[in-house]
């Protein structure tokens, strides 16, 4: 017995001398706490520990995050999770859907001040009053609000850059992570807008673009909350675009507080992100990519991974900066572990999630005639080393191993497949079925047989 209760007291020592998570695990649920306290409001002294993950207060936030971002609701920090809390956004909470912030803060007269405290040395001078300038006539299009720029004195706005802690109380993070954030309507510090001086900033595509990130925070300054729609300019993630940056989302919140232009100035908005149970949807593109589907409808992508129940839909700007923003068609060649991409007549490669140097490339490379403008459609038939590509009423056949065209094509979709419809959307090859979508309707066909087995809604594909 003796021995027995000395050898349990060693085992029970151990137990508590052993470390009970690696330092990665820590790092990842130390990042989640604090991201889950800033923008989820996680209480201090009730979020998990890396050594005790099933607090229920932790697991709630992590699931209200979740369902922000249309992530799978699950309450654990899975890849997709911890992917989005490590990408660069506004430093403001998210308070729920577009809406607005609490009590519906507004500026109370339609003359709204601002001023520039000081500038960033990354821009000219007369580039950030220019980006600033722009940003205020996005919000200004759409509202009664106008905006007069002050040299001195109080603003209703006052605008700075700044590092680390910086005179709110509220400290930005070093390069990356939060890029900037602002108050909402209201006395003293109301209004103000602060940019992180840590991030490099630009007027186009590279780094931070300082004119999308300050009309966000000024939809902020005006009295938006955050939005849930990916297609919207106040989501709370950065992601850089070309064009008119507010979606149909963004312009019902900011006429819920303050009305439409009185002047009717006509607007055209980023369309809203795509309802992926919509009856009427349709595809773009689809195509696989290294185990996971990848749709593309509009500005946006849905990925698809087998061990996730739910798609995730993301911009297609947020994950690759160089692919246009419509993409007509894509298809994945295994072999080489790369991904096509078609847009009009241009065609870019994809390694995984990197782009490929020398493209894009025009498509007329591959062996089309001149008189194609677009690819409706492409895939890849593993079984016989070929690459199916769809125009309008045709469709060529590409030898991947050769480089060329097959002879004998262009030929009629209508004649080779049988009880298909004239023209392709989109295709997919899975499991020696070539799944065919054309408008809202998906036509499962079995190579081998020749024949159309069976026909369903598009949307069926996203478990809807």
């Amino acid at each position: 017995m003796e021995i027995t209760g000395l050898l349990l007291l060693v085992v029970v020592a151990q137990s508590f001398a052993m470390p009970l998570s690696s330092p990665e695990e820590t790092d990842k649920w130390l990042l989640a706490e604090k991201y889950l306290r800033k923008f989820y409001h996680l209480r201090a002294g009730l979020q998990g520990t890396p050594t005790h993950k099933s607090s229920d207060a932790m697991q709630a936030k992590i699931r209200e995050m979740q369902s922000f971002f249309n992530l799978q609701v699950t309450g654990s920090l899975d890849a997709n999770t911890l992917e989005l809390m490590s990408m660069a956004r506004c430093g403001v909470p998210d308070v729920g859907e577009y809406n607005h912030f609490p009590r519906h803060l507004k500026w109370q007269n339609t003359n709204v001040t601002f001023r520039i405290v000081n500038y960033t040395p990354d821009l000219k001078k007369a580039d950030v009053d220019r980006a600033i300038r722009n940003a205020f006539n996005i919000w200004a299009d759409v509202t009664p609000l106008t905006f007069k720029k002050l040299h001195e004195g109080k603003a209703d706005i006052m605008i700075a850059f700044g590092t680390k802690e910086h005179g709110d109380f509220n400290p930005f993070d070093g390069p990356d992570g939060l890029l900037a954030h602002a108050y909402p309507p209201g006395r003293d510090i109301g209004g103000d807008t602060h940019f992180d001086e840590d991030e490099h900033w630009s007027k186009d595509s590279d780094s931070y673009n300082l004119f999308l990130v300050a009309t966000h925070e000024f939809g902020h300054a005006l009295g938006l909350s955050h939005s849930s729609d990916p297609g919207a300019l106040m989501y709370p993630v950065y992601s850089y675009s070309e064009g008119y940056p507010l979606s149909k989302d963004d312009i019902t919140g900011i006429q819920a507080l303050y009305g439409p232009n009185p002047n009717h100035r006509k607007v055209k908005p980023k369309p809203d992100a795509p309802n992926k149970c919509d009856p009427m949807l349709s595809f773009d593109a689809v195509t696989e990519l290294r185990g996971e589907t990848i749709i593309f409808k509009d500005r946006f992508y849905w990925r698809l991974h087998p061990q996730f129940a739910e798609p995730e839909q993301t911009l297609i700007k947020s994950t690759w900066p160089s692919l246009p923003n419509k993409v007509d068609a894509a298809y994945e060649y295994p072999e080489k572990d790369m991904v096509f991409i078609f847009s009009g007549i241009r065609m870019w490669a994809l390694n995984g999630y990197s782009l490929v140097e020398g493209y894009p490339k025009y498509i007329h490379k591959l062996g089309l005639p001149k008189t194609v403008r677009t690819v409706d459609a492409a895939v890849h038939i593993p079984d016989t080393g070929k690459t199916l590509l769809f125009s309008e009423e045709h469709f060529w056949s590409y030898d991947e191993k050769t480089n060329t065209m097959d002879s004998g094509f262009p030929r009629s979709i209508e004649m080779d497949f049988p009880g298909m419809a004239d023209e392709v959307d989109a295709a997919l090859y899975k499991y020696g079925y070539l799944h065919f979508f054309h408008e809202h309707t998906q036509f499962e066909y079995s190579y081998s047989a020749r024949k159309v087995i069976q026909i369903v809604r598009t949307n069926s594909f996203l478990n809807c």
